[in-house]
């Protein structure tokens, strides 16, 4: 029994879309509120436990970074060894592509984005994210 070889593969990098839109970040940055207060927040943020064992969510928010949108999760940590009062955990990424399309990704539980939907609208990725519980914080 042989072991198979390894071999050196291609693998171009994906072409940069360039920079967004300020009219495009702005549109995407009000959507994407619109959908935290209406659906998001009332979903999954809760009034705090009376007595809290588990790290519980406590705010719902967005955020540019370079050409990606994040959806964000704060967390308040419980406990009295806590190392921090809170902490940020991302939940879903929107990545421009261009001619107003994106990449539709969640974080994995290794800390890895997973690319689930590619090439779609705003609308297409903000009804994934209200619908699909890969998406959930």
């Amino acid at each position: 029994m042989t072991k198979a070889q390894r071999r050196w593969v291609y693998s171009p990098p994906k072409p940069f879309a360039g920079q967004v839109p300020a009219s495009l970040k702005a549109e995407v940055q009000r959507k994407a509120n619109e959908l935290i207060e209406a659906t998001l927040k009332p979903r999954y943020v809760q009034p705090p436990p009376t007595n809290p064992q588990f790290n519980y969510i406590v705010d719902i928010y967005t955020k540019w970074y370079r050409h990606y949108f994040y959806f964000c999760a704060k967390y308040c940590v419980s406990g009295p060894n806590a190392l921090a009062p809170d902490f940020e955990a991302k939940f879903a990424r929107l990545e421009y592509t261009g001619k107003d399309r994106f990449d539709l990704s969640f974080m994995r539980y290794t800390e890895e984005w997973i690319e689930v939907y590619p090439d779609l609208s705003l609308e297409q990725c903000l009804k994934a994210i209200r619908e699909d519980p890969m998406f959930q914080p």
